[in-house]
């Protein structure tokens, strides 16, 4: 399917490992104009811009504190720099977190809540200026976030937030065309040799409709797909990506 996405001006953030840097890559090869932003210098950063460089055309990757107000908004004013303006906005930015909730520290809870939500509610106000009518929105949440998870109140808190800061969007900014949704993915190995022991990673086969783990490969087509117009009439959504657990 051609999704149209030549020309196309489109911000992912935590975008140089995993779901980002697939869902970069991705667009870029589809022919669209790219800002990527990563908070960490170094191999991961820099890879990627050499492959973004040997795809040719223009991108830029801006390294970037998005849970602090100050990053969002020299990371909006690298886009308008850029790109001028947005059509597509890839809020990706995540972390995940593990505790148990009676061990659950004020200090942790604030660093996944930062990562995982807050940053995406700092990056959408900082841009939104610049996103066209009739742009899109895709916030990247995860199934453990519906399902729940033992030992990752926090983890699981933030990526519900997610769904409610999605439907609540996609009605406000509804007026100006713009749609909103989430991708919900589910255990994504998205390291070579990454993922989960091998006997819980068993476990999870076993209950999945696919019989397999995900990659970042089955996630990016997705993102693409909600970027386009072939998506124009689907907002407020959740899209499962999960092979059907």
């Amino acid at each position: 399917m051609n999704l149209g996405l030549r020309g196309k001006r489109v911000l992912v953030t935590g975008g140089s490992r995993g779901i980002g840097r697939e869902t970069v890559l991705a667009f870029a090869r589809a022919g669209a104009r790219v800002v990527a932003c990563h908070r960490t210098p170094g191999e991961a950063a820099d890879g990627l811009a050499r492959e973004l460089k040997e795809l040719g055309g223009d991108h830029r990757l801006v390294q970037a504190d998005v849970t602090e107000p100050a990053g969002a908004s020299a990371l909006a004013e690298a886009c308008r720099e850029t790109l001028g303006g947005l059509d597509a906005l890839v809020n990706n930015v995540g972390v995940d977190g593990r505790a148990k909730f009676g061990e659950l520290s004020a200090q942790e809870w604030r660093r996944v809540l930062d990562a995982n939500l807050t940053g995406t509610f700092l990056v959408t106000k900082a841009v939104l200026g610049l996103l066209a009518d009739g742009g899109s929105i895709i916030n990247i949440g995860a199934s453990a976030g519906m399902r729940g998870r033992p030992e990752s109140a926090h983890y699981g808190a933030s990526k519900t937030a997610i769904l409610g800061l999605t439907r609540s969007l996609a009605r406000e900014l509804g007026p100006r065309g713009i749609r909103v949704n989430t991708i919900a993915p589910g255990v994504i190995v998205t390291e070579p040799g990454g993922g989960p022991p091998p006997p819980v990673a068993d476990a999870i086969r076993a209950v999945t409709a696919l019989g397999r783990l995900g990659t970042s490969a089955d996630v990016a087509p997705a993102v693409l797909f909600l970027a386009s117009d072939s998506s124009q009439y689907i907002t407020g959504a959740t899209l499962n990506i999960d092979g059907g657990v």
